[in-house]
């Protein structure tokens, strides 16, 4: 396991990845800064035209509570593409470049090398919550946010954000599935883009309370205060989704035909 950790480990820090990612996350903390400080200004915000309309049509209150659930919203719905697309390159590299086989024929189970690669994407996807919460609360310093900012309403906020991305990168297993038995990037992209359709649709309809893919943007609070939390049977479901994924992902590294 700990090879396969190594290499896991390499292969992501000799890529182009995790600065891509890095900036990807850089963009949401400086797109959640704008939307505050037009909230925080709303003169500014007239002066800004349509943007300044679409950002008051938010109901963003220039408060520490709102901003951090905005920084939750964003790992829930931005995640899902940043953290869904590197879980997808950590799987599907190895078909692209051909190099699954190879691995097949090192001394280290496969097994562990299923579980070396979940690891270290979650790992990468949690450094990247990390960093998120870190940014956000710079920004959200730097632009003066009024309002109680004790421990309390920071500690609530940024455990949100932490919960709401676990949730996230829980639910990115599923991706790893889908590009190992796909055999490369564009199955497993397929599939996340139908679990983004879908979580909208069915959070539209009012069931995402219960549907595993809309739980982490609900628990975010993306539909605004007095709205239903996820149920029980919506977390129970992220966590079924995530064991089954990994179980399955390893289940089919073991059986699956690497002759074709």
């Amino acid at each position: 396991m700990n090879a396969a950790l190594y290499a896991e480990i390499l292969k992501l820090r000799r890529s182009k990845l995790p600065w891509t990612t890095l900036l990807a996350i850089t963009i949401g903390v400086a797109a959640g800064g704008l939307f505050m400080f037009i909230s925080l200004h709303p003169d500014a915000a007239r002066d800004l035209g349509l943007l300044g309309a679409k950002a008051q049509l938010a109901t963003l209150e220039p408060t520490w509570d709102s901003y951090l659930g905005l920084l939750a919203q964003i790992s829930a719905v931005g995640g899902i593409g940043i953290f869904g697309m590197l879980m997808v390159w950590v799987f599907g590299r190895e078909f692209a470049e051909h190099t699954a086989k190879d691995l097949l024929a090192l001394p280290t189970s496969r097994t562990a090398i299923v579980l070396a690669k979940f690891t270290v994407a979650a790992g990468w996807c949690f450094l990247l919550t990390g960093y998120l919460i870190v940014a956000g609360l710079g920004v959200g310093w730097w632009l003066g946010i009024p309002g109680p900012a004790g421990s309390g309403v920071i500690g609530a906020g940024v455990a949100r954000v932490v919960i709401t991305a676990a949730l996230t990168i829980a639910l990115t297993a599923l991706f790893g599935l889908a590009a190992s038995a796909g055999r490369g990037y564009l199955p497993a992209i397929g599939t996340l883009f139908v679990v983004l359709f879908t979580a909208q649709i069915v959070a539209a309809l009012g069931y995402g309370q219960w549907f595993p893919f809309s739980v982490p943007a609900l628990h975010a609070g993306i539909t605004g205060s007095g709205q239903p939390a996820p149920a029980v049977a919506g977390y129970l479901g992220v966590a079924a989704v995530t064991v089954i994924s990994v179980a399955a992902t390893a289940w089919w590294w073991l059986h699956a035909d690497h002759t074709r």
